[in-house]
């Protein structure tokens, strides 16, 4: 898959719902030229049931009319070989394989299996919890089963701890996704990570300036009568004004002047990256040399006081050079569980 434009973007509401309301909002967001895609959910994975789930197969009858009005491509979610196979029969054009599927490799591989010699790109979004391995393995067993045309989508991920966003970005993850993967177009769903419409914007801005090419991005023409993730949906009028306003940058330095100093901040980095691994070095030599002693005389490796007494001090200390407090606690907390197995 290539981006022809940046941000590539799929865009269509969670839920096919009605003909008039899939029609409708394809034909308004058609007239956005960064709108590649049409998308819209025909079987939905809620937690709870009692809850619309999707109107089914009767939906991809309404993505054929999309396409044939808007010549918009279509794409739907799909969970097991009888959805790929209804996909398939109704010529929809892109399949995408959900968090909840995605976490599960049976799923994935009998996906794959009933994908094998048909040549129809697949976008795989990053399972529910925070796994690189699972995202990966679910991207290899289609690879595996000869699908070439292959997109991951970064949707975040579910966490307990309480935060603004619906999701947690965790962007070290596609990032690491993606120097894994250097070829492999990489899609950001900012719905499904801020789970409300006022952070679709910045998200999206956020995912174009760490060098993601393309969006996904529910879209409704009445998103507040959304039968599901209604907040996180927003209009075509909304999407196409939101659209103009993002500004995508060039992986590429093509400046010589900026190229050149660059390269001269670089080496200073370097230099430090340098420093940093030969005084963490120096300090595990200390902390190797403490540890003989404590086993010497039956001192406990763990001195919780003077740990709690350092990552204060610590803390402080960052918030003094305007470095974030909580960075710095956990490098610290790495270093420290680090420090505790060399003394074991």
């Amino acid at each position: 898959m290539k981006f022809d434009r940046i941000p590539w973007v799929i865009a269509g509401p969670c839920s096919a719902e009605s003909e008039r309301q899939v029609i409708s909002t394809a034909r308004e967001i058609a007239e956005s030229p960064h709108v590649k895609v049409f998308r819209a959910g025909v079987w939905k994975p809620r937690t709870r049931p009692d809850t619309f789930e999707g109107i089914g197969k009767v939906g991809l009858e309404w993505l054929k009319a999309v396409k044939a009005e808007t010549s918009l491509l279509t794409t739907t979610e799909v969970a097991n070989a009888q959805h790929v196979e209804l996909c398939l029969d109704n010529n929809v054009d892109i399949l995408w394989i959900g968090a909840r599927t995605t976490v599960n490799p049976f799923l994935v591989q009998e996906i794959a299996n009933a994908l094998k010699g048909i040549d129809v790109p697949v976008l795989v979004k990053n399972p529910i919890n925070a796994e690189l391995g699972l995202w990966l393995g679910a991207i290899e067993r289609l690879y595996h089963a000869g699908i070439r045309k292959l997109a991951a989508i970064h949707r975040g991920f579910s966490t307990y701890v309480q935060m603004a966003y619906r999701n947690h970005p965790n962007w070290q993850i596609p990032i690491e996704l993606k120097r894994l993967l250097p070829n492999l177009p990489l899609i950001c769903d900012p719905s499904h990570i801020g789970g409300h419409r006022d952070f679709i914007e910045p998200i999206s801005q956020t995912a174009l300036d760490l060098g993601i090419q393309g969006l996904m991005i529910e879209t409704h023409i009445e998103p507040d009568r959304a039968l599901s993730d209604s907040k996180q949906q927003i209009t075509p009028k909304v999407l196409i004004e939101l659209l103009d306003r993002l500004r995508a940058r060039h992986t590429a330095i093509t400046d010589k002047q900026v190229k050149r100093k660059i390269a001269h901040l670089r080496a200073e980095i370097s230099h430090t990256d340098s420093q940093i691994i030969q005084d963490l070095a120096d300090r595990m030599r200390w902390v190797e040399e403490i540890g003989k002693l404590k086993q010497q005389h039956g001192i406990s490796v763990l001195q919780i006081n003077r740990w709690e007494s350092l990552l204060k001090d610590h803390m402080a200390r960052a918030r003094q050079l305007g470095l974030e407090a909580e960075f710095i606690k956990e490098v610290f907390e790495l270093i420290h569980a680090q420090a505790v197995k060399r003394q074991l």
